[in-house]
């Protein structure tokens, strides 16, 4: 059984809603970040960054999301969630890594300033010009993803769960999603998918 470490609306629901779509059997372990549950010694021993998302497989833990969902897809071809055609992977894989590289520390800038400077003022700084650099990702995105509505097309793949949380974060980062209309499309229609009713009903989102 797999067995998925996570927080609610934190990006490790990304690889919530990855496992349903894939139709494998995996539980949630629980962690309260209201309580840093994440820092103390019980979830350090698993995940020394400790961060989420961590999966415990049959073959040991994993971290980091990109890494995680490759294995998910891996385990599930059946599913198709990774192109068969190398380009079409590699351009799901191109938005995939901007995500994790350029678009959530953008966002991380809000709340964990911590993690880059040490002064109060940088700490400000940089939750005041989240806004602007997320909206910066968002205008990329917009202009350089081709959304059909989802990011290789009419079909689903690895990036489109991951694209999909980031999504769930915009309004807090002060970003309007309405002023990108096929990120905003995109998002509707990921929306409406089982997997996102199914870690909503589990408290995830």
């Amino acid at each position: 059984m797999l067995k998925l470490h996570c927080a609610p609306g934190t990006i490790s629901v990304v690889v919530a809603m990855t496992l349903e779509e894939a139709g494998l059997d995996w539980q949630t372990v629980m962690l309260d970040f209201k309580s840093a549950a994440q820092t103390k010694p019980a979830y350090l021993a698993i995940n020394p960054k400790g961060r989420v998302p961590t999966l415990e497989t049959p073959d040991g833990l994993l971290t980091e999301t990109g890494a995680i969902l490759d294995y998910i897809g891996a385990l599930a071809p059946e599913a198709h969630l990774i192109p068969t055609n190398p380009f079409k992977a590699a351009k799901m894989r191109e938005v995939m890594y901007y995500l994790a590289s350029t678009t959530h520390p953008a966002h991380a800038h809000k709340m964990r300033g911590h993690r880059w400077a040490t002064e109060q003022a940088s700490f400000d700084d940089m939750r005041a010009n989240v806004p602007r650099t997320v909206a910066e990702c968002c205008t990329y995105l917009e202009n350089n993803v081709a959304f059909g509505p989802f990011v290789l097309g009419d079909k689903i793949s690895l990036a489109d769960p991951y694209l999909y949380m980031i999504t769930t974060w915009l309004a807090g980062d002060g970003v309007t999603i309405a002023d990108y209309p096929k990120l905003a499309a995109f998002s509707t229609a990921f929306a409406a998918r089982p997997s996102v009713a199914s870690v909503r009903e589990m408290g995830l989102l």
